[in-house]
């Protein structure tokens, strides 16, 4: 089935261009805001406590999100999602470029950009299916995920330039602009909420949570992830910078976090090309990827290298992740699989507070390069450990036209 024949549902057009921009604004911001606490404070623990805060408040509310999207219509959700995530991002440009920012006033605006993000997150992972037939999902999620790694390239590129030319405060106004306009294209979606018979929030949970645990291999690469995102972003968000700073520059480091989505590009057309029938456990096993330019990072290689890396790193994530998203939407009846993802972004991102806020007192510790060293091997033993299971091994992907409405038994 052709990829392209996704974009002829007007729905899907209207979700690959909101999440694209959103994209592009998630590119920029990341870089603008870890160059704007270093620029306040010099200090890397200030930056973990941040961009752990976002996180945190992430974390706390991703059950809500997935609660919320499958009771209510998800692209009304996203609109006001966006709308004030874009509210929130122009508070802090308006505060970094006046001079006001501080750092309980950024951690504050960060809370409520995580929490934003997290209601937002489970209703646009579970908006795919509602608006192409099942025949298309694959190539759907691949187009999709083409769409935003496309746009995360032109952000990261854009958000190094803005930071090296005009500083920091920039990068974020432009940010709020771009979820403005997300929110725009959010609001032209026209899909009714899932059907489904009335009850309270708790017994959504609960519902969700058994779906959760009805299946081995979710729980046990939801744990692997939980080690593998919290390793990955405390070396890599927190402690990247840093390296930059003592090495190659600001500007080099845009064309870093750049070369993770050029490869996050690739690795989505091969997606729409080939995906093996253990997909599942392809996916995972690309996941050892993940250490490389940890590694590459402890021994402060130039910026080909490191963008060479992140190149491999973006490649292997996105063969992972459309499998993930293949299976889950194959395997999650469409009435609870917001709640499914929601279950997913938690456990995956429980543990990111702690790596993002550990990474500077650590590295002040024991030096910046064990710690490198020592997520890596994070990375590396989390994935060899999801692998001892059969369930990961042998799930086999079906194929879209045999989906099925009724809950999966644990494998």
């Amino acid at each position: 089935m052709s990829t392209v024949g996704a974009l002829r549902h007007r729905d899907y057009r209207w979700l690959v261009a909101g999440r694209a921009v959103n994209y592009l604004g998630n590119g920029v911001a990341p870089i603008a805001l870890s160059f704007a606490v270093l620029d306040l404070t010099g200090s890397v623990a200030d930056l973990g406590v941040v961009v752990g805060t976002r996180s945190l408040a992430n974390v706390a509310l991703l059950l809500l999100g997935g609660v919320l999207a499958d009771r209510l219509p998800r692209g009304v959700l996203l609109q006001g999602t966006n709308f004030g995530a874009a509210l929130s991002q122009a508070l802090v440009a308006l505060s970094v470029l006046t001079g006001h920012a501080s750092i309980p006033l950024l951690i504050v605006l960060s809370a409520c950009n995580g929490a934003l993000a997290a209601v937002a997150m489970p209703g646009s992972a579970a908006l795919v299916p509602q608006t192409v037939p099942k025949e298309l999902l694959r190539p759907a999620n691949a187009l999709n995920r083409i769409a935003n790694n496309t746009a995360m390239i032109l952000g990261a590129s854009l958000g190094g330039l803005l930071v090296a030319a005009v500083g920091p405060g920039w990068g974020i106004a432009v940010d709020a602009v771009l979820f403005l306009l997300a929110a725009g294209c959010f609001a032209t979606i026209r899909i009714a909420a899932p059907a489904r018979e009335a009850s309270s929030a708790l017994a959504d949970l609960r519902e969700g949570w058994t779906e959760f645990t009805a299946r081995t291999w979710v729980w046990v690469v939801v744990l692997q992830f939980m080690v593998v995102n919290a390793a990955s972003s405390g070396g890599i968000s927190v402690l990247g910078p840093v390296v930059a700073d003592h090495s190659f520059g600001r500007s080099g480091w845009g064309v870093v976090m750049a070369g993770f989505t050029v490869g996050a590009l690739l690795g989505g057309l091969l997606a729409t090309r080939w995906q093996p029938r253990r997909a599942l456990l392809v996916g995972v096993l690309l996941t050892f990827v993940n250490a490389v330019p940890l590694v590459a990072l402890a021994v402060q290689p130039g910026v080909v290298v490191l963008a060479v890396c992140m190149g491999l790193m973006g490649v292997a994530a996105e063969v992972f992740t459309v499998a993930w998203d293949v299976s889950l939407q194959e395997n999650v009846p469409p009435d609870r699989l917001a709640r499914v993802y929601s279950y997913d972004a938690l456990g995956s991102c429980v543990a990111l507070p702690l790596g993002e806020v550990a990474a500077g007192p650590v590295a002040a510790s024991v030096g910046v390069a064990p710690t490198l060293l020592g997520a890596a091997a994070l990375v590396l033993a989390a994935t060899g450990l999801a692998l001892c299971s059969r369930e990961v091994r042998g799930l086999v992907v079906r194929g879209q036209e045999q989906v099925s409405s009724a809950p999966a038994q644990s494998a």
